[in-house]
């Protein structure tokens, strides 16, 4: 079993946590890899240093270092490599990134043995049709008007059929395990991580009667800012992969056929994270 630790360096500025984990990892006789360019922080410890492609590929497991941040931007790859992921939690709040600095010993050994459980989480796939655009979100696809200065009028469907008009600031399409993230922010209700479902939450929405909603996973939306708006679109996925669309444009978000594998040590990793990291705030 070998295991490619992706750091983030803004976390982990010294890589002195990835460090320490490469040790561990190390001692448990498991190979470790690490992208070229680490060499002078990692160096001395038996690792394989490669570029970051074909380090997805030849690792058994990915172990992300930084936040539940990190743990997003090197989800897409995981999925494309089919690849489990445990984050180690350097953050704020940690409901993807489960392993905390202090756990590192336990968590690390049980992973070495073989002793966790896979919790598959959906995806959502989202695209902009004649546009060119499309992305796979972990947490969330989020729509705003480009400038984010004042509300928009925005149509939903759901498989062809009008559902709602919403004036808002924007809308957010979150899966259940991004339910605890932007959603939850915005209003909207927390899933069980292990429901397959999409729950759409309007931002800052400008009316009596607006409320979250939730649509099975085997649903197609379809979210029309409308034209009247005159004004450019921003969607987006996980806060990363975004683009710009011009007034009218549609973005289609669907639960995605793939999912990622989250390394967890229990099946209540979630509400153990609801409680002591939202409840106790």
């Amino acid at each position: 079993m070998a295991v490619f630790l992706f750091p983030n360096r803004m976390k982990d500025t010294d890589l002195a946590v990835t460090r320490h984990a490469a040790q561990q990892l190390r001692s448990l006789s498991v190979p470790v890899i690490s992208v070229t360019g680490n060499e002078r922080e990692l160096g001395g410890l038996g690792v394989t240093f490669l570029t970051e492609a074909e380090a997805f590929t030849a690792a058994d497991h990915v172990v992300t270092v930084g936040g539940d941040g990190t743990l997003l931007r090197a989800a897409p790859s995981c999925v494309r490599a089919n690849k489990p992921v445990l984050g180690i939690n350097l953050g704020r709040t940690g409901f993807l990134a489960t392993c905390e600095v202090e756990e590192m010993p336990e968590k690390l050994s049980l992973l070495a043995r073989g002793d966790y459980r896979l919790a598959q989480r959906s995806l959502l796939q989202a695209a902009a049709p004649g546009c060119g655009w499309q992305g796979l979100a972990l947490n969330d696809v989020a729509i705003f008007g480009a400038s984010r200065l004042h509300p928009m009028d925005y149509a939903v469907f759901c498989d062809g059929m009008p559902v709602s008009r919403f004036r808002s600031d924007g809308l957010i399409i979150a899966t259940p395990t991004g339910s605890t993230a932007y959603s939850f922010s915005a209003g909207g209700p927390i899933l069980d991580a292990e429901v397959r479902a999409m729950v759409l939450t309007p931002v800052c929405a400008h009316g009596m009667r607006t409320a979250p909603l939730v649509f099975s996973a085997g649903r197609r939306l379809c979210i029309q800012a409308e034209a009247e708006n005159r004004t450019d679109v921003s969607a987006c996925t996980d806060s990363q992969n975004s683009c710009i669309l011009p007034p009218g444009a549609r973005v289609e978000v669907e639960v995605a056929k793939q999912t990622l594998q989250l390394i967890v040590f229990s099946q209540a990793e979630q509400f153990r994270a609801i409680e002591n990291k939202l409840m106790r705030r």
